[in-house]
């Protein structure tokens, strides 16, 4: 099954779950620069092999928000809440693990059963597997992407915003309408990040006895 926006608990990895899951789709509507546009989103992600940042969020009942971010590409990524404090969702490189304190709850689904797996491949392709509705292009060289589930076009689009030659935010909305609004407060390239990073145990889970 796939692990779902609600289940991952979070709009960082939303993003993900949003914007990766649908089958190869032709962009035959989009123009040349438009398609210009996606081949330089897709290069700049794929180009992303290690990076680290901070991250606010603010959800549709103007709910803000914190924590930070590890992404160490293939495979791995860590998004870390200091508010609220302690929840985690980690992908190792083989599951995706979420830990919520408050609740005292676990749960791990394999990497390859969710969007994650397509955002955390050594490459990343924005020409397929996404139907995009919209590329807004400014002046100033900024650009936005408006992309949905062809599958599922009904229940919901995010929109990825890149400004200065780097993401700075997304917005989701789902099939009810309702906006969350992530932006990045700081995202840097990061080499040799530390593989303690994306290990995540059960905490919940007690020492067996014998």
């Amino acid at each position: 099954m796939m692990l779902s926006r609600r289940a991952l608990g979070l709009g960082a990895a939303a993003m993900v779950a949003a914007f990766v899951v649908a089958p190869a789709t032709a962009q035959s509507t989009l123009s040349a620069d438009d398609q210009a546009v996606l081949r330089e989103a897709q290069t700049y992600l794929t180009n992303l092999t290690g990076a680290q940042g901070t991250f606010v969020e603010t959800g549709p009942n103007n709910q803000r928000r914190e924590g930070r971010f590890w992404l160490s590409r293939p495979g791995k990524m860590r998004f870390e809440y200091t508010n609220p404090a302690g929840l985690l969702v980690v992908a190792d490189g083989n599951n995706v693990n979420r830990y919520d304190p408050r609740l005292n709850s676990f749960r791990q689904v394999p990497l390859a059963q969710t969007p994650l797996s397509t955002f955390l491949a050594r490459n990343v392709r924005l020409d397929q597997g996404v139907r995009i509705d919209r590329v807004t292009r400014m002046s100033s060289g900024a650009y936005a992407i408006t992309a949905r589930d062809a599958r599922r076009p009904n229940e919901g689009s995010v929109i990825l915003s890149f400004a200065g030659g780097r993401l700075q935010e997304w917005t989701i909305s789902d099939a009810q309408g309702a906006r969350t609004r992530v932006q990045l407060t700081s995202l840097q390239p990061a080499s040799g990040l530390a593989n303690s990073l994306f290990q995540l145990r059960d905490p919940t889970r007690r020492p067996s006895r014998n």
